[in-house]
């Protein structure tokens, strides 16, 4: 009974993983870029809900609206102004600029809203179902509703409308695509604006379950995230889903079963185990690249 309580414990913080993941693979799908500020705009996120919930009294669904508009928004800027420019320089300067950039949003929330964390109102009950000894949250059904509904709209958008089908073909060949009438930079905008939106939306959920907002909370489940998206295979939204469960699993099993000073170990020891036996991920596929 323990084992399947440590696995709904899992699903939980595995599907606010999937959702923040979704955002870096994404972007990589897209313009091939490791955006290390993602883990900040989830922060950003998280500050955003905490302010309407507690300050403005907004009901918690209109809070998240509001988190997700404001960093689709904040992306959209972030791309504009950091990231376009380096579009075609060498894949290390934009990756730099992706640190700078974390780092920039981690101050800025230090000066805003200063090293204190805050903590966010309780507006999930904490009351549990028991189902034959088995207790499930309603934070967790709630939370997992909310991933797996976003992560099929997701799929729906990418498969069926006309911006999702030009997101693929961007992600194939952008030169190919701009003969073709797409215009790529708008593409490319959507892209950051769903995918900093999703990040938003696991950055309230995480500070849902996890009450402590400070500038520096990011960080963990945004390597973490990015962990699950390259375990998925990086570029491959199902792959994003996927690792973000997988790595949210092993990580409760680990602190049930072992330690939980070993689950941050263990988490990015897979890191390293599938980046020798699979660098592509599981869903991921082998390419070359020039270097």
């Amino acid at each position: 009974m323990q084992f399947i309580q440590q696995l709904i414990n899992g699903i939980h913080v595995g599907s606010i993983y999937a959702l923040i993941a979704l955002g870096y693979t994404m972007v990589y799908g897209i313009v091939k870029l490791i955006n290390f500020a993602h883990g900040d705009i989830m922060m950003l996120g998280a500050y955003v809900g905490f302010f309407a919930i507690g300050l403005w009294g907004l009901p918690f669904p209109l809070a998240l609206l509001v988190s997700m508009v404001f960093c689709a928004f904040l992306g959209v800027v972030i791309e504009r102004i950091a990231y376009k420019p380096l579009r075609n320089a060498p894949r290390i300067s934009a990756l730099i600029t992706a640190i700078g950039m974390s780092l920039l949003l981690e101050n800025i929330a230090l000066v805003l809203f200063g090293p204190d964390p805050r903590k966010m109102p309780p507006v999930i009950s904490k009351e549990a179902i028991n189902l034959g000894g088995v207790q499930i949250s309603y934070l967790t059904i709630v939370t997992l509703v909310l991933a797996v509904g976003f992560m099929i709209l997701l799929e729906l958008f990418i498969k069926k409308t006309r911006t999702g089908k030009a997101m693929r073909a961007v992600s194939q060949d952008k030169a190919a695509s701009t003969l073709m009438g797409i215009d790529v930079n708008r593409i490319i905008s959507v892209t950051f604006a769903i995918g900093s939106a999703l990040g938003a939306l696991g950055g309230v959920l995480y500070a849902v379950a996890y009450p402590q907002i400070e500038p520096y909370m990011g960080m963990m489940p945004g390597l973490k995230a990015f962990v699950a998206a390259v375990l998925g295979g990086i570029g491959s939204i199902p792959g994003a889903m996927i690792g973000g469960f997988i790595m949210g699993i092993v990580e409760s099993l680990t602190k049930g079963y072992i330690s939980s000073q070993w689950s941050d170990a263990v988490v990015f020891g897979i890191l390293i185990l599938v980046l020798l036996v699979k660098p592509s991920g599981l869903l991921g596929k082998n390419t070359r690249e020039k270097v």
